[in-house]
């Protein structure tokens, strides 16, 4: 028997033939079919009875599924000066970018851009927002030619296009039947005034949170004041279907956005706007390390305006970080030795204390305090002084006499005026400074503003107690906050930070003050200081600059050179106090260039606001700005000049669609208001006399770019009166100071 045949035997014995073996087979798979059929039906039972797949919840799944949701933004509260000019507001900017994929149609239509198409774009762009036609065909050319080419391209030359940029671009494509241009929106921050107190007011950009593009405050009022601008995002919550698209009606949840708030600061456009322009023409001409400027309400501690320098302009990211750049507030968050403006606090101070007696006279020139000896500027060449003369021929001798006199008692005045701690203004960062070490000469050298690191908000508080009769206030610049969710005001009080010296002596060292700028022979100042028709006290400050490495730089022009003005001198409202940091020039003219056409500025319009009284009482009563917006434009125009307001019409349009003051906010009567009714034409108007401020509130409006050469008021305007502003994209105007 051969093996096959015993093969075959074994398989028979056995019933294992192909027919049966098939019959076990289709048995067993029947039998598992069933099996995992019941265990699907269990398992499936146990997920509908629970709900759940592991940790996953099914309900919540599939809610998320065709549930879909977007995020209200809310609005970022505006920054207005103290009479309710934007300085900072919202806005929308658009990016462009370009399809080039040909998948983007609608039917037959193409939407996307073919290659013929760059050199159209490129043009137009270079056009409507100025970008370089050659950079945009080859960003275009280059993603065109990949070898996998991407479905879209973003332009990066063509960002911060505005919403009137915007539609003439399109529109402009539209009648070439150019297609596959189109625009993302960002939110943005517009700061209409360009450079106005950059450093205090700060700016915000954008910053991605959960792919969501939002304004983060990155610097002064904007960084501090982030929590307060910024408001509460609502969210809308609806249903969609598979293609993820709304459902309409299904809306089940709308929770509304809370816009942030909006600050009003203290700061008077038309004196800010001023101050700039004097600090960066004297920053020019005369090259220091740094200026600072500060106008304050003397008995108050507003601050009016505030500026230094080198400045930047926040909507031109592009100053920012350069060469000269710093991002400290000089005001707040650097500190420096003051130098001889101290003498008026250690003057008041002794007065205080009765171990001043200004007849007394002494030799001046040097003085040793242990192993140091102490020179006066001069080095003596006046010969014998008197104490009074001590103060205005800024004599460090004199000072040095009296803190021996005080000992210890100079250093607790020295707390008391608020040096060594911070004024809690506001800012982030604000340093405390520093008080002196303690050893004779430290004390010593503290009486002519040396040894001692101070802020420039310190020196101008401890300046108020001078300035308002031994009380001491806390300068400020927010004046209030409003919620308009809530209709509810925060509004700054003056804040009375202490009472260092007496009425009396206060009085008496503005007095003396006076004999810096009037005295012929014993004036550091004389003749340099002035505001027509008004008494000023006055005190300049020639500080040494520390090295960095030990001691003080040396060399002619090594110093930190300062000034502050009290006017009027009798009874102070304002105080002004300017500092000049190693000027490379400096023929004696730097900072009077800077104060007094100021001062006569501030004093004028203060004159301005006394004088109007003189015609009725309701005049002097601030001005509520209504609602125009809708309105018809002569509507409008009638009622806004009814409310007392100076009223100009830009358009021909039948309702106005645009007002320069925002509605509700209250101004001075006679404030000027532009009102923009859009047609189909726009003329510029004459602008001549107008102010700085009043211009870039033009600009703003009609959304046109504007330049300024000089300053003061306006004489000459490049779009002449009565021209048509279609397509105008920028504007100069020529500004001079009234005679």
């Amino acid at each position: 028997m051969t093996y096959k045949q015993k093969f075959d035997k074994f398989l028979k014995k056995k019933n294992l033939t192909t027919t049966n073996n098939r019959k076990k087979v289709g048995i067993l798979f029947f039998l598992t079919t069933i099996a995992l059929f019941f265990l699907f039906v269990l398992r499936l039972g146990y997920i509908v009875l629970i709900g759940n797949v592991g940790d996953v919840s099914l309900k919540q799944r599939t809610t998320e599924l065709y549930k879909g949701s977007e995020v209200i933004a809310a609005k970022r509260g505006t920054i207005y000066d103290r009479n309710g000019i934007a300085i900072a507001e919202d806005a929308t900017s658009y990016s462009a970018y370009v399809v080039l994929s040909d998948s983007y149609v609608q039917g037959k239509t193409k939407l996307y851009a073919e290659q013929k198409d760059f050199s159209q774009i490129a043009e137009v762009l270079h056009d409507k927002v100025g970008t370089s036609k050659s950079k945009v065909e080859k960003i275009l050319n280059t993603a065109y030619d990949k070898k996998v080419r991407p479905y879209q391209v973003e332009i990066s030359v063509a960002k911060d296009i505005t919403l009137q940029q915007k539609q003439a671009i399109e529109k402009e494509l539209k009648s070439r039947k150019s297609k596959g241009l189109y625009f993302n929106s960002h939110p943005s921050r517009i700061y209409p005034n360009g450079q106005f107190s950059s450093h205090l007011i700060g700016y915000a950009d954008i910053a991605v949170k959960n792919n969501e593009e939002r304004l983060v405050g990155k610097l002064g009022i904007e960084e501090a004041y982030n929590d307060v601008l910024k408001g509460t995002d609502g969210k809308i919550t609806y249903q969609k279907d598979n293609y993820q698209n709304p459902l309409p009606g299904t809306v089940a949840e709308k929770k509304a956005a809370v816009d942030g708030k909006d600050i009003y600061t203290t700061l008077d456009s038309r004196l800010q706007t001023y101050l700039d322009s004097l600090l960066t023409e004297a920053y020019k001409k005369s090259k220091p390390e740094n200026m600072t400027g500060v106008l304050m309400n003397a008995k108050t501690g507003e601050i009016l305006a505030a500026a230094q320098q080198p400045s930047f302009n926040p909507e031109d990211k592009s100053t920012l970080g350069g060469k000269d750049f710093t991002w400290l507030n000089l005001l707040l968050q650097e500190t420096y030795e003051p130098g001889s403006t101290m003498k008026i606090l250690m003057t008041s101070a002794a007065i205080d204390q009765g171990v001043f007696n200004e007849y007394e006279s002494y030799p001046s020139g040097q003085i040793k305090i242990a192993d140091t000896v102490i020179d006066d500027w001069d080095h003596g060449a006046l010969g014998t002084l008197t104490m009074r003369q001590a103060l205005s021929w800024s004599s460090n001798k004199g000072m040095v006499m009296l803190e021996q006199r005080m000992q210890e008692r100079w250093q607790r005045y020295l707390k008391q005026f608020g040096f060594g701690q911070s004024t809690n203004a506001g800012i982030l960062g604000e340093s405390p400074g520093m008080l002196p070490e303690d050893n004779v000469v430290s004390h010593a050298m503290t009486s002519f503003g040396q040894g001692i690191a101070v802020t420039n908000f310190q020196m101008l508080q401890a300046f108020t107690a001078v300035s308002n009769n031994g009380t001491m206030v806390k300068p400020h610049f927010i004046k209030e906050i409003v919620d308009h969710t809530t209709n509810k005001k925060a509004i700054t009080q003056t804040e009375v930070v202490g009472k260092p010296i007496s009425e009396n002596a206060a009085r008496k060292v503005r007095e003396y003050m006076r004999d810096v700028v009037e005295n012929k022979d014993y004036g550091s100042a004389y003749g340099k200081y002035s505001v027509p028709g008004y008494n000023i006290s006055a005190k300049t400050g020639t500080a040494q600059v520390a090295s960095g490495s030990g001691g003080y730089l040396q060399g002619e022009n090594s110093y930190l050179y300062s000034i502050v003005l009290m006017v009027p001198s009798e009874e102070p409202e304002y105080i002004l106090y300017l500092t000049v940091k190693l000027p490379k020039e400096n023929d004696g003219t730097i900072l009077p260039s800077v104060a007094n056409p100021l001062l006569k500025r501030a004093m004028d319009l203060q004159d301005e606001t006394v004088a109007a009284p003189e015609t009725t009482e309701k005049s002097t009563e601030k001005v509520t700005v209504d609602k125009f917006t809708g309105m018809s434009s002569v509507d409008a125009a009638n009622l806004a000049e009814k409310r007392g307001l100076d009223v100009v019409v830009i358009g021909n349009g039948e309702k106005v669609t645009a007002q320069s003051l925002k509605a509700g906010i209250k101004v001075l009567p006679n404030e000027k208001i532009i009102l923009l009714a859009k047609g189909e034409n726009a003329y510029m108007p004459d602008v001549s006399g107008w102010s700085k401020a009043d211009l870039v509130k033009l600009g703003s409006i009609l959304d046109i770019k504007v330049k300024f050469n000089g300053s003061g008021y306006c004489v000459n305007q490049s779009i002449q009166p009565y021209e048509t502003l279609t397509d105008k994209k920028s504007i100069t105007f020529t500004l001079k100071e009234n005679d």
